[in-house]
């Protein structure tokens, strides 16, 4: 991907990402980055995707979301789910689309996978197929894991030869990718390795918001809790659930927050216990999970090693998140 050329604004680079775990202030920052340049934003976040799922999402506000462009929210309807390569080719085009009307666009948000898929490319493999894999899954209970191994052999020798005879989950998909589309696992790999060989760096600089003090985020974290459960994370959930179509093995409802008030309101409801039973544990697993996503967050970005940290916990910290934006402008506005 080219440089931005515009004359409008003069950027010297194609796209700025601002990522950080969860918590760590990433919407107040793009505000304010918005306010001192003229940037669009395209959100990184896997859970912001759906509609109707706002509160438990920490969803921008209409206010917020009123304030500058934003793309990649509300696109899917919870019973739909959206891939990391769907976001790689929606988020490319959008780029372009944002420095087209002389604008920069901003990534922002905290789903690592999404932002892997946008700098590094990923295989568009076909989507799972949950009637054909029982099918495979039927068959391997019948004739036996190493027989359906030796199966996959047939079509697809590079994959078998990597995979041990036993490894259901891996030859599964393997098998699933080959009957649904007619190509190897392996060939999709092949083709989709000698696409990104093609394609031309992304030029996108990556600011880090992370905290210096684990303690302070664990207290955002907890904070923003609070916040959701009085806000009505509760009613929300009790919506979604009345629609009859959304269940646990949906990725949507195995977002952060959602997965356990929906574990909780089911055991709720087979002891026809109150409501008002499932806020304490509630609180306490959702706040734990929301920990475990921020340590999982923060282990990704340490491997980008060319990211640019800014301590969120700092006093400081949107000042120097506007210096770094500054950096890599070629003229201030």
């Amino acid at each position: 991907m080219s440089k931005a050329t515009s004359t409008a604004t003069g950027w010297t680079v194609g796209a700025i990402a601002l990522v950080g775990p969860t918590a760590s202030g990433k919407t107040a920052a793009a505000l304010a980055i918005a306010q001192a340049w003229p940037v669009e934003i395209i959100s990184i976040d896997s859970a912001l995707v759906y509609r109707g799922m706002d509160i438990g999402t920490a969803k921008p506000n209409a206010d917020e979301l009123g304030q500058v462009p934003h793309h990649l929210i509300d696109i899917r309807d919870p019973l739909h789910a959206y891939s990391a390569a769907e976001f790689a080719r929606d988020a490319t085009v959008l780029m372009a689309d944002i420095r087209a009307r002389g604008k920069l666009p901003l990534l922002v948000g905290g789903t690592m996978l999404y932002l892997k898929a946008l700098r590094d490319g990923i295989d568009d493999l076909p989507t799972a197929q949950p009637e054909l894999r029982a099918e495979i899954e039927q068959q391997a209970l019948a004739l036996g894991w190493p027989a359906m191994h030796a199966e996959l052999a047939k079509v697809d020798a590079i994959t078998a030869a990597r995979l041990a005879p036993n490894d259901a989950q891996r030859i599964s998909r393997a098998l699933e990718v080959w009957r649904v589309s007619g190509k190897a696992l392996s060939q999709w790999f092949a083709e989709g390795e000698a696409t990104r060989a093609a394609q031309p760096a992304l030029n996108m600089p990556l600011l880090s918001l992370e905290p210096v003090d684990r303690a302070w985020l664990h207290a955002r974290i907890a904070q923003r809790f609070d916040l959701m459960l009085a806000g009505g994370f509760l009613e929300e959930m009790h919506a979604l659930r009345a629609r009859g179509d959304l269940h646990m093995d949906l990725p949507s409802i195995r977002c952060v927050g959602y997965r356990q008030a929906w574990e909780l309101l089911d055991r709720a409801e087979a002891t026809n216990a109150p409501i008002e039973s499932i806020l304490p544990p509630l609180h306490e697993l959702g706040v734990a999970a929301t920990r475990q996503l921020a340590k999982r967050q923060l282990t990704w970005l340490r491997g980008m090693d060319e990211r640019i940290v800014i301590a969120c916990d700092a006093p400081d910290a949107l000042a120097q998140t506007l210096a770094a934006v500054q950096r890599f402008t070629a003229t201030a506005l």
